[in-house]
């Protein structure tokens, strides 16, 4: 498989994936923010969605000296096009990189993320709304669903399953990580009534809500932890990505000793010398950052040992 091709399949479920996430956490503050009615100032409750992006820098830029609300993050999140992340942005270069690689995905993944990105552009002609977030995640996952059941299983399918779970662990990491330092306003208010609200909205933004409340009778910042990070059944959770990235990496060919697939070993043993009880006495916070700094690595190391071996063909959309 050409270098590029490999790296155009990687980045379109990444983007797909990143288009979901992005949506997920739109939606659910917007949720969240009916059902908790707190007294929270506006910019409190908009700016982690940034912070979770990694766009707080890229957002001062383009609001300037404008106050932060959460019209303009709506915005800045979804149709600003000066923003490299934005769904907008996000899908058209998934689009690209399905374009790209048309001769290896099913004419059922080709057409579905094409009418998503053109029946997405029709509706953001004007402001979105919820539903605009939830047709998002519909078509997301409908695409998912039909990359499952039409997608020849081999080396194309290895590289898309690596980008959406790497997307997918990263931006789990960082949604952990900002409502453990973040979106709770005052230690006073752990285990009140915003605190609930919270750790519920994460698990919703997860779709873990109802998952968790099956294995768990209480809402305990604990073993939200341990279901979002440890848990090798729940499909978001840190342990469940860093498995099929492991499978996918063989699936593509990698030897036992090889950048890519140490790197994927590293965040194995990473999650396997913890529990639950140990990721609050180390600091959770210093837990996820070495988690990211990890997926960082096996990022550079994909790149190293797959996609660089394209310079001077035509680029990924990337």
């Amino acid at each position: 498989m050409l270098s590029r091709i490999a790296e155009s399949l990687y980045w379109m479920s990444r983007y797909l994936e990143r288009v979901d996430s992005t949506a997920r956490l739109v939606e659910i503050n917007l949720l969240y923010l009916v059902e908790a009615e707190s007294a929270i100032a506006e910019a409190a409750e908009w700016r982690p969605l940034l912070v979770i992006c990694g766009h707080e820098a890229e957002f001062a830029a383009v609001a300037g000296a404008r106050e932060m609300t959460g019209s303009r993050v709506i915005e800045f999140l979804t149709r600003e096009r000066r923003n490299t992340g934005s769904v907008r942005n996000s899908l058209r270069l998934a689009r690209e990189n399905a374009r790209v690689v048309r001769d290896r995905i099913s004419k059922e993944m080709w057409e579905s993320v094409n009418e998503l990105w053109l029946r997405s552009e029709e509706r953001l002609e004007k402001p979105p709304g919820p539903d605009y977030y939830r047709f998002l995640r519909s078509e997301v996952a409908r695409f998912h669903g039909l990359t499952t059941s039409s997608m020849i299983r081999g080396e194309a399918f290895g590289f898309y399953l690596l980008g959406f779970f790497l997307e997918r662990a990263d931006m789990t990491s960082r949604i952990l990580d900002v409502k453990y330092h973040l979106l709770l306003p005052d230690a006073s208010m752990v285990g009140s009534p915003l605190d609930y609200y919270q750790w519920a909205a994460l698990l919703k933004s997860m779709s873990g809500f109802e998952a968790y409340r099956r294995k768990y009778h209480q809402l305990r910042p604990l073993d939200v932890a341990e279901f979002v990070i440890l848990d090798p059944e729940f499909p978001r959770s840190l342990r469940f990505a860093v498995d099929r990235m492991q499978q996918a990496l063989i699936s593509v060919g990698a030897e036992a000793g090889s950048p890519s697939m140490g790197a994927v070993m590293d965040l194995s043993r990473l999650l396997e010398k913890t529990d639950a009880a140990g990721l609050f006495e180390q600091g959770l916070h210093e837990f996820l950052g070495a988690f990211l700094a990890r997926v960082s690595a096996l990022h550079d190391a994909l790149q190293d040992e797959y996609f660089e071996a394209h310079l001077g063909e035509r680029a990924c959309a990337s």
